[in-house]
């Protein structure tokens, strides 16, 4: 609380030798003000130790100075994969030199309308989406309560809105050529989760690539214990399998789990890759090649264009394709 005691603004231009306005356009960040007048009102607000009334700021601005990341899954999932921190910290760093705040929300009951009446109730300037499903509501509410957002990934429900993704498509399609170049026939796929679309992307990338025939494919959540119950569903339903390309380094790791207890070995009798090129790529045994793609540029450039909006900047790309490139370690 602001003593009875603490400079004004009016006690700052009288310092400053300008009107109560100018000070308020520099506080504010306006144009307008010369050179010289904001060097004066600066050293006045150093000299008083003015600390302006944020409170008051925002009720002019009708900004509040706070962006949102909105992780659309359950608060487990986010803390056990790498890729969650990964985002955090490109978002963070995204917002540097902004004099933003960053409001961290994860996925909540959804019922009672809560994490939307939060975002659109003026609390935050705009929201970053990470981890949409398909079918999800929230960015059409947001759009329509004009709050401005991007997400982080493609959406598959055909809203118009920014997005910010990875090549996916494209990574997955040189993972399998990898995988042929090697002189594996019977390859298959541990594919993501085909309401995201990321999941999407990968199968279609490797399905691309892979002649019919020598195709194998089961399907799992971005988690380890998923990754193991598909592989052990391949090695069940294709005993011939000598390949696998996994949708995620996470489902990798439990793929390696299952293939040891079958006591397969890797490369040897399947060759492995993941996608990401996460921390865990390297910490296996043995390390996967993989598909990198630099998910903290994903957060840095997602939070780039929400910022953008933010002050208006025009014209912005309504998307941004970041590249992948495959990683050959020793899995394959």
């Amino acid at each position: 609380m602001r003593g009875s005691h603490a400079p004004t603004l009016e006690a700052v231009a009288r310092v400053a030798g300008v009107s109560r306005s100018t000070v308020s356009r520099v506080i504010n960040n306006l144009p307008g003000v010369s050179k010289r007048a904001k060097l004066a009102v600066d050293t006045a607000i150093a000299e008083l130790r003015y600390v302006p009334n944020q409170a008051a700021r925002n009720l002019v601005t009708r900004r509040t100075n706070s962006i949102a990341l909105v992780v659309s899954e359950r608060g487990d999932r986010v803390f056990s994969d790498p890729f969650f921190a990964k985002i955090l910290r490109g978002v963070y760093a995204g917002m540097t030199g902004s004099r933003r705040q960053l409001v961290l929300l994860m996925d909540q009951d959804r019922e009672d309308g809560a994490l939307e009446s939060y975002l659109c109730g003026g609390h935050v300037d705009g929201a970053v989406v990470v981890s949409l499903h398909r079918g999800d509501p929230l960015p059409a509410r947001l759009v329509e309560a004009g709050l401005p957002v991007v997400l982080v990934g493609r959406p598959l429900s055909g809203i118009k809105v920014p997005y910010v993704d990875s090549d996916n498509f494209t990574g997955a399609a040189a993972a399998a050529r990898h995988l042929i170049a090697t002189g594996r026939r019977a390859i298959g796929t541990i594919a993501g989760p085909q309401d995201m679309a990321a999941g999407v992307d990968r199968l279609n990338g490797w399905q691309a690539c892979v002649p019919e025939p020598g195709r194998r494919v089961a399907y799992s959540d971005f988690s380890v214990e998923g990754g193991a119950r598909a592989m052990a569903e391949l090695l069940a339903e294709f005993p011939d399998i000598d390949a696998v390309f996994a949708a995620a380094d996470i489902i990798a790791v439990g793929a390696l789990r299952t293939l040891a207890e079958h006591g397969k070995r890797v490369p040897d009798d399947i060759a492995l890759v993941g996608f990401d090129d996460s921390v865990l790529a390297t910490t296996t045994a043995p390390q996967l090649t993989t598909v990198r793609q630099d998910v903290e540029e994903l957060g840095r450039t997602t939070t780039w264009h929400l910022l953008a909006q933010l002050s208006g900047d025009q014209p912005l790309p309504p998307s941004v394709l970041l590249p992948t490139e495959l990683v050959e370690r020793s899995s394959t």
